[in-house]
């Protein structure tokens, strides 16, 4: 009754399957693979085979436990077959190929991200010209003749207004870290 219940993809009776039969498929593939996480996964991938092979199920037989133990073996050898081809994958790789650490280099983009917009909140509180013209001059790299021609001002005025901009810029920089702490 429970295997043809099973073959027409009876959903409760596969939850009573899974009931039945979980922990001793999970003990098994401990054994077999020495590692709890890769026996979990044997169980699921087992039970999901089970669900994709149901239609195959002998309906005349004795218990169903066989055939979810055949199914946990090829799984198993599924899984070990995948494991060796990725080590053997990873020892064709060249020697000395280290995957790098990134974590440096994160923590870095993290910390630019936030003087990036500590300096954005600062720029924000000057007047639209010294803006432009630190943008030019600092971010841009322009020098004083080119930020004058981009702006239509003489070179005298971009000199002038940029030293005042970074001395404004200071003060509001020292403002706005004291604000967040």
């Amino acid at each position: 009754m429970m295997r043809a219940r099973i073959r027409a993809g009876d959903p409760a009776a596969f939850r009573e399957l899974f009931g039945e039969h979980a922990q001793a498929i999970y003990r098994h593939a401990v054994r077999a693979t020495g590692d709890w996480s890769a026996a979990e996964d044997v169980v699921s991938l087992t039970f999901l085979e089970a669900w994709r092979l149901r239609g195959r199920l002998d309906p005349e037989g004795d218990g169903l436990a066989p055939w979810l133990f055949g199914i946990a073996t090829n799984v198993l050898r599924n899984t070990s077959r995948a494991a060796r081809r990725h080590r053997a994958a990873l020892s064709r790789l060249p020697a000395g190929a280290e995957v790098p650490d990134f974590a440096d280099e994160i923590a870095g983009r993290a910390d630019d991200a936030a003087r990036i917009g500590a300096a954005h909140a600062a720029l924000a509180r000057l007047g639209d010209t010294d803006r432009e013209i630190i943008m030019l001059c600092v971010w841009a790299g322009l020098d004083y003749a080119s930020t004058a021609e981009a702006l239509g001002i003489p070179v005298g005025t971009v000199r002038s207004r940029l030293s005042r901009a970074r001395t404004r810029l200071r003060e509001l920089s020292a403002t706005l870290q004291e604000e967040s702490r």
